[in-house]
């Protein structure tokens, strides 16, 4: 089977743009769902729905695939998601490391969803000298001294970080230095690393603090409406790229 080593999606060659690669993953979800039913076939204007985007965008999207559907049948469902998968480098096997095995780093250690998706946890590496073979999710927590060795031994090119944000940056130089070229950003800072390296960060209370405007939002809305004057009006940008759970934005780069 290949590694993430020997292969890398063919999306920046074939010239797809970052907002569309944003979007396949929600596709690729409602695809997935529709495929897990068994229904053969889909509708633009269906399967835009089920994703959370306009139909004309997502024909957009999947005239960089090379998918038009066929009018009056639509979309192979089996097909695109293939296909789609395909473009994401999902039919290939993707070691993934994660570094800082706290509260955050053993969740997602423990969600069951990476192995369906394409990705394998080849390891898990922490600072402390207590947290040394104890297992997490069935895998023995190694120390960060062999984390040049297991990058090399397992083939890996995506690490995922969740380290407190002070440690965050030397660990990422190491990630980088050993070879990842892609890195999953949970801790609170903005990391800085060379050309040819990918981060994406997701930040929690970024997610928090834009909830907590749409809170403040509802709640002048609410009043406005009982004192009788009209609610400012908020205007939202349909090209803002949607997270993988369709929020906006879930990941953010960083």
């Amino acid at each position: 089977m290949a590694t993430g080593r020997t292969h890398r999606p063919a999306t920046r060659s074939r010239g797809i743009p970052e907002a569309t690669v944003a979007r396949l993953p929600l596709y690729l979800r409602a695809l997935t769902a529709l495929s897990e039913r068994s229904v053969p076939t889909v509708s633009s204007e269906e399967l835009a729905a089920a994703a959370g985007v306009n139909s004309a965008k997502l024909r957009k999207d999947f005239s960089y695939l090379g998918s038009y559907g066929t009018r009056g049948v639509g979309y192979d469902v089996e097909y695109l998601v293939y296909q789609i998968s395909r473009e994401l480098g999902l039919t290939q096997d993707w070691p993934v490391v994660i570094v800082g095995i706290g509260n955050l780093g053993a969740a997602l250690a423990n969600y069951g969803g990476f192995a369906s998706r394409g990705f394998r946890v080849a390891a898990l590496i922490d600072a402390d000298p207590a947290m040394a073979g104890k297992p997490v999710a069935g895998i023995p927590v190694q120390h960060t001294d062999d984390l040049e060795k297991i990058i090399t031994d397992n083939g890996v090119s995506i690490g995922v970080i969740a380290t407190p944000a002070g440690a965050a940056q030397p660990v990422c130089d190491r990630l980088v230095a050993a070879g990842v070229t892609s890195i999953l950003n949970f801790a609170p800072t903005v990391l800085s690393v060379p050309d040819g390296v990918d981060v994406r960060k997701v930040d929690l209370s970024i997610e928090l603090q834009i909830l907590a405007f749409h809170e403040q939002r509802k709640a002048g809305e609410e009043s406005a409406a009982h004192e009788g004057a009209p609610a400012p009006a908020v205007t939202h940008d349909e090209t803002t790229d949607q997270g993988p759970d369709g929020d906006v934005p879930a990941v953010m780069p960083a």
